[in-house]
């Protein structure tokens, strides 16, 4: 055997190695790398948030001998005075409510106006749906104003009934357009042959429809309860009261006193109110995304 045959046989045999190796790298450049650093952009925030929750005040502001991202000398501190020196349960409790409620009425709502739209065919139901979700595209901000108006003519202001009634504006129309898309997905035969044997459209809906598209119930009750918890705008125009607020307007108006901010509590309190939204996502991420699909896919 020559030198040549040699020489192409060694390089016959490395070149599958090499070939791996650079699928690898390619792989981890273009997938793991990008997932990485999206995971730590991601987390960052809330491993912040425990950081201070848990750090004393002698090392929030001395950053010249202590590491701001570690903590020398963890404290409960932070901690206890929200929970047991300020009215954060209560501000808690409060959020919960509101939340509930608010996502109830948008559900039940989103569930009539999505099976009307989808299933009675009535003349223009395309641009009716059009329209629903157009409104969803409107600021806040701008809606602001009249709702405001309405809101003192019924003597609703300083109320958490206001939130619960307002609320609704922006979550109705984007829970109808994700029941539109994912009631599409439901064969109109199964709601045809229930007609036939006399079943009346609300038990049609009650028996057929809403079984089979739970998880298009439960993607469109996680939307709406995770923006009610989070809202702040209507939260801080239409609430006066201390014991009445939300969490989210509650720690930034009641742990902020004039210049002085109260990091630890701050975070303590953000970390705290968040816990409850990321809990409820994380049972339901697997139904949140396959309604998704099925409301896009249309």
């Amino acid at each position: 055997m020559t030198d040549t045959t040699v020489e192409s046989a060694s390089k016959a045999a490395v070149a599958p190695d090499q070939m791996a190796w650079d699928s690898r790298t390619r792989r981890f450049v273009t997938i793991y790398l990008p997932l990485m650093l999206f995971v730590v952009v991601l987390l960052f925030p809330f491993y912040w948030m425990a950081v201070t929750s848990f750090k004393p005040n002698s090392e929030l502001y001395d950053y010249k001998h202590f590491n701001p991202f570690l903590i020398g000398s963890p404290t409960l501190q932070h901690i206890k005075h929200l929970l047991f020196e300020t009215s954060y349960p209560h501000w808690l409790m409060v959020t919960m409510g509101v939340a509930i409620a608010s996502t109830t009425l948008s559900i039940f709502s989103s569930v009539l106006a999505a099976y009307a739209i989808q299933r009675l065919r009535f003349k223009g139901s395309q641009y009716v749906g059009l329209g629903i979700y157009l409104a969803y595209l409107v600021p806040p901000s701008i809606l602001f104003i009249p709702l405001a108006t309405t809101i003192n003519q019924f003597g609703l202001f300083d109320s958490p009934l206001a939130l619960i009634l307002t609320y609704p504006t922006f979550l109705v129309p984007f829970s109808t357009w994700l029941l539109i898309g994912y009631f599409k997905s439901i064969p109109y035969e199964l709601e045809e042959c229930a007609l036939i044997d006399g079943a009346t459209r609300l038990q049609i809906l009650r028996r057929i429809t809403l079984p089979l598209a739970v998880p298009g119930l439960i993607s469109a009750g996680i939307f709406s309860f995770t923006l009610s918890w989070n809202e702040f705008i209507y939260a801080l125009a239409f609430i006066q009261s201390s014991e009445k607020k939300t969490v989210s307007v509650a720690i930034l108006t009641e742990l902020v006193s004039g210049d002085v901010y109260q990091w630890g509590s701050l975070m303590a309190g953000s970390l705290l109110g968040s816990l409850p939204v990321a809990i409820f996502y994380s049972f339901f991420v697997d139904y949140y995304v396959s309604s998704l699909t099925g409301a896009v896919k249309e």
